[in-house]
C-alpha cells in the first residue's frame, strides 16, 4: 500500500463482536461493509451489521475470502482478531491481490510474531526482556535451563493462550515438563519449538497500545493493566494501570516506542510486559493486531482505533496520530463468556432467550449476540465485552457494579456473576492483583439468586418470555442439570418483565 487507496468498501475477515464493532465505524465513515459467515454460525449478529453478506467453507479459509474480497470490490479487510489476524500468509495474499490490510506488513507481522524473534528484536531496540534461552526439541534443556536459573516457564515458540506452557521449580522436573510441553504445543500449534524463560513469581501483566505510520513514527495510547487472568486469558482490563510508578510508567512508553520505531511498524498494535514488585518491567510479546481490550484505551484517550487504521491505510504517507494522547479518566472492561466458572468454566452452549444490556452515562457494550440466537461450541464463547469509563477509577468500579447488575441473559449460562463478585473484591478495588491472583486468592464461591431475581425467572415463564426449562434447576422449574446464572444482585423495578 504504497499510494493511497480510493475509500471502498470493507471487508470484516472475522465474526461476532468485534466485526459488529468495525461495521459500527465503517458506517460512521461512509464506508459501505462486508461481511463473511462459516458454515454453523449463520445466526451470527454480525451478519446483521454489514451490506452484503457472502458465505465461506472457514474463517482461517485465505483463497475464499480473498475471492470474496474480489468479487465485491473491497478495497480494504480488517482482520479483527485471532483467526487471520496475525498470519503473514494472508497479508501477503492480500498484497498479491492488491486489497489493503488494516494492520502491519507482513514482514513486520513475521518478525514480530515469532516469540523468540520478537525478543531478539526487543533486544536490538534496547528493551529489557527476562532471561532466557531457546532449545529445539530434542535438545539439551538442562544446561539452557541453568543460565536462565529458576523457577522457569517452559514456552511453546509458536501460538498462545498457555498451550505448550510448563512451570519448573526444579531440575529433575524440566525433561517431563519439556516433554508434554513440546506435545501439547505440536497438537495446538504443528511446532514443538520450546524456549526457556525465568519466571517472575507474582507478576503485573501491563501492556502499552502503539500506533505507528510505518515509517518510522510512532505514538502510544497508554498503558492498560490485564494482570486478572484466568488460564492465561485476560477476563478484566482497565487503562490506566492504578498503582504503577511513574518511572516504570515512563519507562514502558519509552520502550514501546523504540520498538515501534526500530520495525517501522504500520497501524495499530500492542507490546506486553511484566512488571516485577519493584516497578522493573520485562517485554513479553507484541500483538501486531487490535486486540480484545483497545476499547479501554479509546475511552481514555478519545481516539477510534478502526477509524486510525482506515484513515492511516487511506493516506499511508501521511501520519494519522502524531502525538501520544494523555489519558483522562479511567476505563474497564470484562469479557461475558458463556460459561460455568461453578462448573471449572465448561461451555454452557444454548439458545439466548432474553438479553438485556445496561445503559446509561460511561456505559459500552460489544455485544456479538442478539435474542433468539443459538450459542454453540465451535467458535469462541465470548458473548460481550461490557465496558465502563468514569473520571475516577473508584467510580468506574462503581459503574460496572451497576452496569453488571442491570444485565440480564437468559437461556444459557455465563460468568456475570462471578464477575460482579471481582467488583466487590477488596483486592480488585485496591489494585493489588497479579497474573495468578485469580486462581490462587479469588474465592469461587457460588452466589445464590436473590429474591428479584427469582421474581423475575417466574413472572419470565408466566409471561413467555422464556421456556419452563430455563433457569437454575434449585429454584424450582429448571430443567435438571441447567445451568443458566441469572445475575443475583440484579435491581429491578415493579413493573414486571417488559
Amino acid at each position: 500500500m504504497g499510494s493511497a487507496l480510493k475509500p471502498g468498501k470493507v471487508l470484516v475477515a472475522n465474526r461476532s463482536e468485534i466485526a459488529c464493532r468495525v461495521f459500527q465505524t465503517c458506517r460512521e465513515m461512509g464506508l459501505k461493509t462486508v461481511a463473511v459467515v462459516a458454515p454453523g454460525d449463520e445466526e451470527a449478529r454480525h451478519i446483521t451489521y454489514a451490506d452484503e453478506v457472502h458465505r465461506i467453507p472457514g474463517y482461517l479459509d485465505i483463497p475464499s475470502i480473498v475471492e470474496v474480497a474480489r468479487k465485491s470490490g473491497t478495497t480494504l479487510i480488517h482482520p479483527g482478531y485471532g483467526f487471520l489476524s496475525e498470519r503473514p500468509a494472508f497479508v501477503s495474499a492480500l498484497e498479491k491481490a492488491d486489497i489493503g490490510f488494516l494492520g502491519p506488513t507482513a514482514e513486520t507481522m513475521e518478525l514480530m510474531g515469532g516469540k523468540i524473534i520478537a525478543k531478539e528484536i526487543a533486544t536490538q531496540a534496547g528493551v529489557p526482556t527476562l532471561p532466557w534461552a531457546r532449545v529445539a526439541q530434542g535438545g539439551d534443556f538442562k544446561t539452557a535451563a541453568a543460565k536462565v536459573g529458576y523457577p522457569l516457564l517452559l514456552k511453546a515458540a509458536a501460538g498462545g493462550g498457555g498451550k505448550g506452557m510448563r512451570r519448573v521449580d526444579r531440575p529433575e522436573d524440566l525433561d517431563s515438563a519439556a516433554e508434554s510441553a513440546a506435545a501439547e504445543a505440536i497438537a495446538a500449534f504443528g511446532d514443538g519449538t520450546l524456549f526457556l524463560e525465568r519466571l517472575l513469581e507474582r507478576p503485573r501483566h501491563i501492556e502499552v497500545q502503539v500506533f505507528g505510520d510505518g515509517h518510522g513514527h510512532g505514538v502510544h495510547l497508554n498503558e492498560r493493566e490485564c494482570s486478572l487472568q484466568r488460564r492465561h486469558q485476560k477476563v478484566w482490563e482497565e487503562a490506566t494501570a492504578p498503582n504503577l510508578p511513574a518511572k516504570t510508567r515512563e519507562g514502558l512508553f519509552t520502550a514501546a516506542l523504540n520498538l515501534v520505531r526500530h520495525v517501522k511498524y504500520r497501524s495499530a498494535g500492542t507490546l506486553e510486559f511484566l512488571v516485577d514488585e519493584s516497578g522493573e518491567f520485562f517485554f513479553l510479546e507484541m500483538n501486531t493486531r487490535l486486540q480484545v481490550e483497545h476499547p479501554v484505551s479509546e475511552l481514555v484517550t478519545g481516539v477510534d482505533l478502526v477509524r486510525a487504521q482506515i484513515e492511516q491505510a487511506l493516506n499511508p504517507k501521511a501520519t494519522i496520530l502524531k502525538d501520544s494522547p494523555s489519558p483522562r479518566g479511567h476505563a474497564i472492561e470484562v469479557r461475558i463468556y458463556a460459561e460455568d466458572p461453578y462448573q471449572d468454566f465448561m461451555p454452557t452452549p444454548g439458545k439466548v432467550e432474553r438479553v438485556r444490556w445496561p445503559t446509561g452515562p460511561g456505559i459500552r457494550v460489544d455485544s456479538g449476540i442478539e435474542e433468539g440466537q443459538t450459542v454453540g461450541t465451535s467458535f469462541d464463547s465470548m458473548l460481550a465485552k461490557l465496558i465502563v469509563y468514569a473520571e475516577k477509577r473508584e467510580h468506574a468500579i462503581a459503574r460496572m457494579r451497576y452496569a453488571l447488575d442491570e444485565t440480564v441473559i437468559f437461556g444459557l449460562g455465563s460468568n456475570q456473576a462471578w464477575l460482579r463478585a471481582l467488583c466487590d473484591s477488596p483486592a480488585v478495588i485496591e489494585g493489588r492483583v497479579w497474573t495468578s491472583w485469580l486462581g490462587t486468592h479469588f474465592a469461587q464461591e457460588k452466589p445464590r439468586l436473590s429474591a428479584s431475581a427469582q421474581d423475575l425467572l417466574v413472572a419470565a415463564r408466566k409471561a413467555g418470555v422464556i421456556s419452563q426449562g430455563s433457569g437454575q434447576a434449585d429454584i424450582g422449574g429448571g430443567a435438571p442439570g441447567a445451568s443458566s446464572y441469572p445475575s443475583p444482585f440484579v435491581r429491578y423495578g415493579s413493573g414486571g418483565v417488559q
